[in-house]
């Protein structure tokens, strides 16, 4: 804390994708298709539940809190509240594959028993802890590193994938449920393919100094 200008200044630590040994904590396009396949071999309650986490970014929080009549069919929707915030009531749809809308629909009405019919029911009934460890499950059935084998990893990850698609800063924002723009705009700090064939067009020119592994040891 300190004085700014007159006025009492708080300053926040800037948050990243990478933590303190520099290791990041998202998922990459590769481990977040295995973790969408892996989900899908499970049974069907955790299947769901793991897919809605991986196509909305939504929080753990915001999944269990989701109730049928907010699974908006017609626009291919989910329709979350924003729980980080102070004030209750703030909702945000995030649209999902149609696909995924028909998979959750039928899985809904076949596997969720009796009690799926109440569109006002939350449609998962586990807890917060039992969810993470379904989750944690079928990491590792994906093989994602244990570093990175975290539920946070898969919102991270939705906010990479957005940002690298060249979505909207705006639009990611609003699919995320940040207060922000300043939040969102981190998602930007991951190299993507544009960004590496940027880096490509100065390597162009570079002396063939770089020998396969084989000439090395042929001359140890």
């Amino acid at each position: 804390m300190g004085f700014v200008g007159g006025r009492v200044h708080v300053s926040t630590m800037n948050w990243s994708l990478y933590d303190r040994r520099g290791l990041r904590k998202y998922l990459n396009s590769a481990e977040r298709a295995a973790f969408i396949r892996a989900a899908m071999d499970t049974e069907p309650p955790t299947a769901t539940f793991c897919l809605t986490l991986a196509l909305t970014g939504a929080r753990i929080s915001e999944v269990l809190a989701l109730t049928g009549e907010r699974i908006d069919v017609h626009n291919s929707a989910i329709i979350l509240e924003t729980l980080k915030r102070r004030q209750r009531g703030i909702f945000r749809a995030v649209p999902v594959p149609t696909q995924f809308i028909e998979y959750l629909t039928i899985t809904r009405s076949r596997s969720f028993g009796p009690e799926a019919r109440d569109d006002q029911a939350r449609l998962w009934k586990f807890s917060r802890p039992t969810a993470w460890k379904r989750i944690k499950a079928v990491m590792r059935d994906a093989q994602v590193p244990a570093a990175i084998a975290k539920p946070k990893a898969l919102r991270h990850a939705f906010g990479v994938e957005a940002v690298q698609n060249r979505i909207a800063l705006s639009l990611v924002r609003k699919w995320l449920g940040h207060t922000k723009i300043e939040t969102t705009a981190i998602y930007a700090e991951p190299i993507g393919e544009e960004e590496r064939a940027l880096a490509r067009l100065m390597w162009r020119r570079l002396p063939p100094v770089f020998k396969p592994p084989t000439a090395i040891l042929d001359h140890t």
